[in-house]
């Protein structure tokens, strides 16, 4: 699914809160209506089957209620998109992400075999579904998702985001059996789209102490042997050894990367002109930035419901010079299915606010979610 993804540390937000916030956006020429859901106990399945895959995994006992905004039409199987557990726990799944031929040929994605029966491995349809349920940290998150994609595999590439009121991590996969994962620093914000976008990775901390970094139990091995990392510079960079950066990245990715940034950092980094530091087709645009000022909620919803206003490139655009509008495929479409944008606030109850559809032309609306022994309360502030 194509979507755009914000990532919000707790001393970069307006009130000390960590926000994770996704657009899930439809196929190309389609539309897919999503609803919003709680999920009870009793009604987690214990042995899980994937529609696409058809991979079978038995799951654990005793799940948490957690929330979930599956499709609203049946047939292609849950794809829950994000959710808050009863422990206060929020997941995104997935941002669709990009890799190279060689990460490709070094450790084949696990694509169901229709020909011979053979399952398929894990991916977006299933992710929240068989991990929200069962963690109680973000950190949680990372190490039981990691663990499946080691056991399983998977048949796409994404970018898993898992918050709580403490730490965000970001997780992105790496072929077919591994991955990666980053604490997003708490000064900092993140901006996500289509392609692998961690461009630091501290190995030997995710070899030790795990501090701020976690991956697959022999990535390092799996980069030496299949000689992947290129660079010359001592820092290693995963962007530049798992990602792609290709064409078509310019035009669809790397564009919506830099308009967040630019909007967020004005001043910080010249975005435009002969002599800009990154422009919308720069394949080194950070991954992260200290914003100049603390990001609020209807900062991230202006963003994710940006079509590149204010640029020669906004599709909407009806005056001057119209020659580049619509050149790169803005944030805001008209196939977003659903936002969803995780508030966890410090010593109050986690916020969950939703808008279906179109984000040019919608509003979010928080939800607010309070566990009692009777029942699980979802409603409206």
């Amino acid at each position: 699914m194509s979507c755009t993804t914000i990532l919000v540390g707790k001393k970069a937000s307006f009130d000390g809160s960590t926000i994770i916030a996704r657009n899930d956006d439809s196929g190309a020429g389609q539309f897919t209506e999503k609803k919003l859901v709680v999920v009870e106990p009793d009604q987690q399945p214990k042995n899980y089957k994937s529609v696409i895959s058809h991979v079978e995994i038995e799951l654990p006992d005793q799940p948490m209620r957690y929330t979930a905004a599956p499709n609203a039409v049946e047939g292609e199987g849950i794809w829950a998109a994000f959710g808050v557990n009863e422990a206060g726990v929020g997941m995104t799944a997935t941002e669709t992400i990009t890799s190279n031929a060689r990460v490709l040929g070094a450790d084949p994605l696990v694509v169901y075999d229709e020909k011979t029966q053979t399952p398929g491995g894990i991916g977006e349809e299933d992710l929240v579904t068989i991990v929200l349920p069962y963690i109680h940290t973000a950190r949680e998150g990372v190490l039981r998702l990691g663990k499946l994609l080691e056991e399983y595999g998977t048949y796409e590439m994404n970018g898993i985001a898992f918050s709580d009121r403490d730490e965000i991590w970001w997780l992105e996969t790496i072929g077919g059996h591994h991955w990666m994962a980053k604490r997003v620093p708490d000064d900092v914000y993140v901006a996500m789209p289509n392609q692998l976008g961690i461009d630091s990775f501290d190995l030997e901390d995710a070899y030790t102490d795990k501090k701020a970094h976690l991956c697959s139990s022999d990535l390092k091995e799996f980069i030496e042997q299949n000689h992947l990392d290129l660079s010359l510079k001592p820092v290693f960079d995963p962007r530049a050894a798992f990602g792609s950066h290709d064409d078509a990245d310019h035009v669809y990715n790397t564009p919506r990367a830099w308009y967040i940034e630019k909007t967020l950092n004005p001043h910080t980094k010249k975005w435009e002109g002969r002599q800009a530091d990154y422009t919308p087709e720069s394949d080194d645009i950070p991954w992260c930035m200290v914003p100049e000022k603390k990001i609020t909620i209807e900062d991230v919803k202006y963003l994710l419901s940006s079509t590149f206003q204010g640029t020669d490139y906004d599709p909407y655009k009806s005056y001057g010079d119209r020659s580049k509008s619509g050149m790169y495929r803005s944030i805001g479409v008209n196939r977003t299915s659903v936002l969803g944008l995780i508030h966890q606030r410090p010593d109050k109850e986690v916020l969950e606010w939703i808008a279906f559809a179109a984000n040019n032309m919608n509003v979010m609306i928080p939800f607010c979610y309070e566990m009692t022994i009777v029942k699980w309360k979802y409603s409206l502030l």
